[in-house]
């Protein structure tokens, strides 16, 4: 398996833009992928965020096991951190954000009005990973489109003040990487949720990551969708799966690349329903 690694320029740059601008918020919201709540995890961020107050949203719930998403949920907050899920297409995004980072900021909003001030808009800093849904949930927030989407990385590549409510005003930042995965199977959990973009990483890697995760995690899953023993080899696995969906070279072999991209579409495109990768 090839090693992978994937760190441009502009996301060195992006963080230095943000630890220069982690003086101007009171708080950080980081957006996480709820498929892989440790893979989309930045470690670099423990170190830049230090003690500001963190808010972890578990975006695309609707994507990942709901089971799994409530035990991370109640699993990475703490008295410094508060954590939800949400589903930026059709949840209350603004409502639950907003009141969310009231709680989160309440003591010092207090100690402003005991002090006779008026409390200012509450400045929270967006950061995540590339594609880990950012610009939708800032869309979702606002109810209308000031931030880029697309289902790759590497849209969002400037930092950006969006004022969204008379309590809240966002700093929108790139996603960030890190420059060195010392975990593979981070790396290709990042791949296969396309934090990473695919011409950069072997097609067979990400597919074989994700059938033995699919065996290990959701087997009736999986024999329920083709219709296949999977008390196989890997290899061979793919080849039932080519044989059932016809997916044949001209010469009459078995496609098996063309199955490892078929594989990979199917878990994206929810064919097998919401998946978790990460186990607490």
């Amino acid at each position: 398996m090839a090693n992978i690694q994937w760190f441009p320029g502009h996301m060195n740059k992006a963080r230095r833009l943000m630890e220069e601008s982690l003086k101007l918020v009171d708080m950080v919201i980081e957006i996480r992928d709820a498929r892989i709540p440790y893979g989309s995890a930045n470690p670099l961020l423990d170190h830049l965020i230090n003690n500001k107050p963190r808010f972890i949203v578990l975006s695309k719930k609707d994507q990942a096991d709901n089971e799994q998403t409530n035990l991370w949920v109640e699993y990475l907050a703490n008295e410094n951190t508060s954590c939800v899920a949400i589903d930026s297409l059709h949840d209350n995004v603004k409502k639950i954000i907003i009141e969310d980072c009231r709680k989160i900021m309440a003591k010092k909003i207090a100690r402003m009005k005991a002090k006779g001030m008026k409390p200012r808009a509450i400045r929270a800093m967006v950061v995540g990973i590339p594609n880990v849904g950012k610009s939708t949930l800032i869309n979702a927030i606002a109810k209308r489109k000031i931030a880029k989407v697309a289902n790759k990385p590497g849209v969002t590549q400037a930092l950006q003040w969006m004022r969204l409510d008379a309590d809240l005003e966002l700093l929108d930042t790139p996603g960030v990487l890190w420059p060195k995965f010392d975990d593979q199977d981070v790396a290709l959990s990042l791949a296969l949720c396309k934090a990473i973009k695919d011409e950069i990483v072997n097609m067979e890697d990400i597919a074989n990551f994700a059938m033995k995760k699919m065996i290990e995690y959701y087997p009736e899953r999986l024999i329920k969708q083709y219709s296949i023993n999977i008390d196989e080899d890997i290899y061979n696995i793919f080849s039932l799966i080519a044989q059932k969906q016809k997916l044949i070279k001209a010469n009459g072999e078995l496609d098996i690349e063309r199955t490892y991209s078929f594989f990979v579409e199917q878990v994206r495109q929810g064919k097998f329903g919401g998946l978790t990768w990460d186990r607490i």
